[in-house]
């Protein structure tokens, strides 16, 4: 950034009245008395649950040991609850050092108590077949099948108990706090604009800018900030890598994905298809979308800050956030009455920090925290039609997250894959809300190529990301990888996946190093492509008038992390397994693209 000198100020503020969350349905204060009781509480019976349990397990009837399950999910859920405030306290202001302090005490004592309970899923996934069987002849534990079954797929990788026990104290000072210094490090970043310091969040939406110039000022602005700080980006990157290669080997994983994928309850065949089926289709996604971009700016290439320009001549529509809550909820309502109830509370209730500004996360999420309470949602609105159905697209995630609530607090998650499903679920159901409502045609042709560029931005640019992981962990297995060598990699795969029709600047071999879910959460990034995919065959299904299509979707929400993508995907005649499952989703995006052409 040289030494330009710039003035602080607040981002780039959206529409009027956009709220901000109210988290003391949760706790009142970091220094709520509340806070620390629980805390206190779930030392206490977490000690006593080690001393009733511990080396006992295999002796327990069924009865006793739905009874231990009952009492070790009441201790994680108590837990969980003050570790989701200290994560959400500390999202509002990730810059704000004492913030940072109080989520890293937080996730220590978190991390302490458990040691306590550590011993139980270790155990459970040592009982013999032949007891554990016995076992769940009893209600009270059969209830928990769902959650015993996916512990014990992690069987063969389980390591010993003090060596588990080691590896889980040692995580505050190790992955944990490296991602703590990412976070900070970007949330902290400023870069000089127009005399401006600048948020990576208001760089990144000034991207989306209708001026060519600003876009591209923006562009250059976050390529210098963040190649002042490629060399610690590179760092923490190389580090996280190297800890999971170290505890993959010792864990028997064969692969850098494999525990992802056993997290995701989705078997290896199942991505390769999924990335095989967008890898072989990028020339019929990505590339021919911006060859037909490139044309409508008059140009053979467009620089890589046009890539999600709006389109030439008039300005898209904007939202005020009344607008947006009533397209969202309208659209929800259309579909199921029991989407817009559960969805209505957000917004009547504060459950949603929508409000743009210095420190806060620069991305979007719904954090389930624990059944008793409800989610909370973050994303930052500044109006736009992307920004509606970003909104819709948390909204998806909250209240699948509320109608799994009932499954408790060790049942309610779901795999990532079929997570994403629910979200871009809702917002399919507002993209064509808002497209039936528009009559304008030229406003419909920038309806259909936002839509059709999240979707490249969803399928091809994750399957992007993902192959950019993959080559990335497999070569630091050989060594750490300069910043110079992490930045070749990410071209490769920007311009094979892109295409042509974009054009990269030297600066753009730095814009892998903001991208969280490389750090925070390893391989997350197909789950996006999965989730996209399988809810354009959902919609077609459901366009095509199946019938109960909508009590089979919402009773599919509820079950939580109880039943596995083949089960849920069954009552709709669907089944991920088979390959031209997966092209079937692609053909929607090309049937986009088609429809674009025709406007054109």
């Amino acid at each position: 950034m040289g030494d330009t000198k710039a003035v602080a100020r607040p981002v780039e503020t959206g529409p009027a009245n956009v709220p901000a969350w109210d988290l003391s349905d949760l706790y009142a204060a970091p220094d709520d008395p509340a806070l620390a009781a629980d805390l206190d509480t779930a030392r206490r019976e977490s000690e006593s649950f080690h001393a009733a349990y511990a080396g006992r397990l295999a002796l327990l009837s069924g009865e006793d040991l739905g009874a231990a399950i009952a009492r070790y999910e009441a201790i994680m859920e108590r837990l969980q609850r003050a570790l989701s405030y200290a994560q959400l306290y500390f999202a509002e202001d990730m810059a704000d050092p004492e913030r940072g302090r109080f989520q890293q005490t937080i996730q220590e004592q978190y991390n302490a108590i458990t040691v306590e309970t550590l011993f139980f899923t270790l155990e459970l996934n040592r009982l013999d077949d032949t007891v554990l069987s016995a076992q769940m002849n009893h209600p009270s534990a059969a209830h928990y099948h769902a959650w015993i079954r996916d512990q014990r797929v992690f069987r063969p990788h389980q390591l010993s108990d003090d060596i588990e026990a080691i590896l889980h104290e040692k995580g505050v000072t190790g992955r944990n706090a490296w991602i703590r210094l990412f976070e900070q490090t970007l949330a902290r970043m400023r870069c000089p604009l127009d005399g401006v310091d600048r948020s990576l969040t208001d760089l990144l939406n000034m991207m989306s800018h209708s001026d060519a110039k600003r876009r591209q000022a923006a562009a250059q602005a976050l390529g210098a900030g963040l190649g002042e700080r490629i060399e610690l980006l590179a760092l923490i990157t190389n580090t996280l890598a190297k800890d999971k290669e170290i505890e993959d080997r010792y864990r028997r994983y064969p692969t850098p994905v494999s525990h992802r994928n056993l997290s995701n309850r989705v078997e290896d065949q199942v991505v390769e298809a999924l990335v095989t089926a967008i890898q072989s289709a990028y020339d019929a996604l990505a590339h021919r979308y911006y060859r037909l971009k490139a044309r409508w700016f008059g140009a053979e290439q467009l620089d890589y800050w046009d890539r999600n320009a709006p389109l030439p001549g008039r300005a898209e529509r904007q939202f005020t956030w009344a607008e947006a809550e009533d397209t969202v909820l309208q659209a929800f309502r259309r579909f199921h009455p029991t989407m817009a109830d559960v969805a209505k509370p957000f917004f009547a209730r504060r459950w949603i920090d929508a409000l743009p500004r210095p420190g806060k996360e620069p991305g979007a999420f719904s954090h389930p925290t624990v059944p008793s309470v409800h989610p909370y949602i973050l994303l930052n609105f500044y109006g736009r039609p992307r920004d509606v159905t970003t909104l819709a697209h948390e909204l998806g995630h909250g209240v699948h997250q509320q109608l799994a609530a009932r499954q408790g607090a060790l049942m309610a998650d779901t795999p990532l894959t079929l997570a994403e499903t629910a979200s871009v679920f809702g917002e399919m159901l507002v993209f064509r809300a808002v497209l039936d409502g528009e009559t304008d045609p030229d406003q419909r042709r920038r309806l259909l190529a936002a839509k059709v560029e999240d979707m490249l931005n969803t399928v091809v640019r994750q399957i992007a990301f993902y192959e950019f992981e993959r080559l990335v962990h497999e070569e630091r297995r050989e060594g750490e990888l300069a910043p110079q060598r992490l930045g070749e990699i990410w071209l490769q795969v920007q311009r094979a996946s892109l295409g042509p029709a974009i054009r990269f600047h030297d600066e753009y071999r730095y814009f892998w190093s903001y991208i969280p879910h490389f750090i925070h959460s390893p391989f997350y990034v197909y789950a996006y492509a999965f989730g996209d995919c399988l809810v354009n065959a959902l919609y077609n299904v459901y366009r095509n008038g199946f019938e109960r299509f909508e009590d089979h979707y919402i009773d599919m929400l509820q079950a939580g992390g109880t039943r596995g993508h083949h089960d849920l995907l069954q009552p709709f005649g669907l089944d991920a397994r088979d390959p031209q499952f997966w092209r079937g989703g692609l053909d929607v995006i090309v049937g986009l693209i088609d429809e674009l052409e025709s406007l054109s």
